[in-house]
């Protein structure tokens, strides 16, 4: 798309752009160096990994709105961590399901990207195909299974997704914590929850994981150019694997159950990067 005849509203890259030079005028930081989309149960890890320079309401920036999902703050923070890099916490996730497209789906690390960001990290609530890994279990992501037959990417763009999630990274995590597993994530496109046979479909493919989230954000900064690392808490059993029903509730009462304990974690892992 030729940028010169086009606007904000018909490119999402000057959106970006243009959301980018908003938060720095809102938050007074020039340059992001990393970018943390915060999923339900990590939200504490804001707290944790430096000082807050700035909060604000994600819907003044351009192209954010206001969250849709109970869990999530709704809020842009820029964080100075105590080794004086600045990270974009974004407690704004735009889900695929909520309908507003996937350009809406992926604005927050195209925004993180043209605000400076080169490192993105991406955290989900999921379910667990493996039965070892019980409500409030972190695992690393190790590669996706993007299952919403969309693709942030248009046109003729191709892009190279063999090491998608960084191993550097990944070792990096194992390094602050060697228990830390890791499996494949399949993203769903949502809002309900898969059934039994479409989980043991994604088995059959695979997945280690099943939620709604995070494989067409990491495409998008991947192909900004961003180095990836995708973690999960898994928040319940997935469907047919379960013993009970699954609901909303029981994954925010997983979050509230580990947030402590996963945000530390986390923030050990940022301090370390």
């Amino acid at each position: 798309m030729d940028r010169q005849h086009s606007t904000p509203q018909d490119d999402p890259f000057a959106l970006a752009h243009e959301a980018a030079d908003a938060l720095r005028d809102a938050t007074g930081v020039r340059t992001h160096d990393i970018a943390l989309t915060l999923g339900s149960g990590w939200g504490q890890a804001a707290e944790l990994i430096g000082e807050t320079v700035a909060e604000i309401p994600a819907a003044e920036i351009p192209g954010f709105t206001p969250p849709a999902l109970e869990g999530h703050v709704g809020t842009l923070r820029s964080v100075r961590t105590p080794a004086g890099t600045h990270a974009l916490v974004i407690g704004a996730r735009t889900h695929y399901y909520e309908g507003r497209g996937v350009r809406a789906v992926v604005h927050g690390v195209r925004t993180a990207a043209a605000a400076g960001a080169r490192t993105m990290i991406l955290t989900n609530g999921c379910g667990g195909l493996n039965p070892a890994w019980g409500p409030g279990t972190p695992v690393l992501i190790s590669d996706h299974l993007n299952l919403t037959g969309r693709s942030p990417l248009e046109g003729a763009t191709f892009v190279d997704l063999t090491d998608l999630y960084s191993p550097r990274l990944r070792e990096l995590a194992r390094g602050v914590d060697p228990t830390l597993e890791e499996g494949v994530y399949a993203q769903f496109p949502g809002p309900h929850y898969e059934t039994p046979a479409e989980v043991r479909m994604a088995g059959v493919l695979g997945a280690d994981l099943v939620g709604m989230s995070t494989a067409l954000e990491a495409i998008a900064a991947r192909h900004a150019g961003m180095e990836v690392f995708g973690i999960s808490l898994v928040t319940n059993q997935a469907a047919g694997i379960s013993a009970t029903p699954l609901s909303h509730e029981e994954v925010l009462e997983a979050g509230r159950a580990a947030g402590a304990r996963i945000s530390e974690l986390l923030a050990r892992i940022v301090t370390a990067l």
